[in-house]
């Protein structure tokens, strides 16, 4: 069974995150458990945790079909030791937050390494930041994102991710998103049946799917490896719709949160129902 939603807003408190997903049809979404523009927050109240769980409850939406993200700000790779250990505490207290709210993953972009050191070892920190964060907190999955690769950051490679996913000490709490206008942007084409086959092969052989988490689907405004990251609406973009209906139609990708990022959040309810009839 496929579970499709988007990333909707949590403004006014989490608890109306859920609420939003019921009102565009969704069995699945993505929210933010803090604010994605500021480094700290004040904590998570019982009330809003509780009222967070019946809009849940109410809207059938499973743990497991919820996926958090975590803030902007967040470098895990940061070169910078002071820069580095403020994200690291700020990651953990995401973490934390979600393990209140009853969810099991938090999905992250894996970091930076600003071209002040090398990848390899930015991709290590990041690596220990992970083991970090696991080791101080129960039940969460850290998911890592596929990035487009603009600028200096990591994992836009299935290299990159399997190398992290590699120096984790506990693979039974690690995962990966892979976004779809990510995956384009770096340089893998799902544009064609065959291009499709290929790309998500090597996924399998370099990663596996036994780490795939969530997907986020998102059509892109720039070309096939742009290094770009611009989401775009669905059929509107460079992608195209035939790799939607692919991933619609391949069980591999059953039983996972499928998330629109696409810009236009006043259509998400018609492109979920347009996914949903493929």
């Amino acid at each position: 069974m496929k579970f499709i939603g988007a990333h909707v807003s949590a403004s006014g408190g989490v608890d109306k995150a859920p609420l939003n997903a019921m009102e565009i049809g969704a069995n699945a979404f993505a929210l933010f458990v803090k604010n994605q523009r500021r480094w700290t927050a004040k904590p998570l109240t019982d009330e809003e945790i509780s009222g967070f769980k019946d809009s849940c409850r109410a809207g059938g939406f499973l743990p497991q079909y919820i996926l958090p993200h975590d803030s902007y700000l967040i470098n895990l790779g940061h070169p910078s030791k002071e820069d580095l250990l403020k994200s690291r505490e700020a990651f953990i207290d995401e973490m934390k937050r979600c393990q209140q709210l009853g969810l099991v993953m938090l999905n992250f972009h894996p970091g930076s390494h600003l071209k002040l050191i090398p990848e390899s070892i930015s991709i290590q920190i990041v690596a220990e930041s992970i083991n970090i964060a696991l080791q101080s907190t129960s039940g969460i999955t850290a998911v890592i994102e596929n990035t487009a690769g603009q600028g200096s950051n990591l994992g836009y490679s299935f290299e990159h991710l399997a190398e992290m996913i590699d120096k984790v000490d506990d693979k039974s709490r690690i995962g990966v998103c892979l976004d779809t206008c990510h995956l384009f942007g770096a340089g893998y084409d799902i544009r064609t049946e065959e291009s499709y086959t290929n790309t998500f092969t090597a996924f399998d052989r370099i990663i596996g799917f036994k780490y795939l988490r969530a997907m986020h689907l998102n059509d892109s405004k720039k070309p096939l490896g742009s290094r770009v990251d611009r989401h775009d609406s669905l059929s509107r973009g460079e992608i195209g719709l035939e790799p939607f209906r692919l991933i619609i139609q391949d069980a591999r990708f059953d039983n996972i949160p499928l998330i629109l990022e696409t810009p236009n959040e006043e259509i998400w309810s018609e492109e979920i129902k347009l996914l949903r009839s493929f």
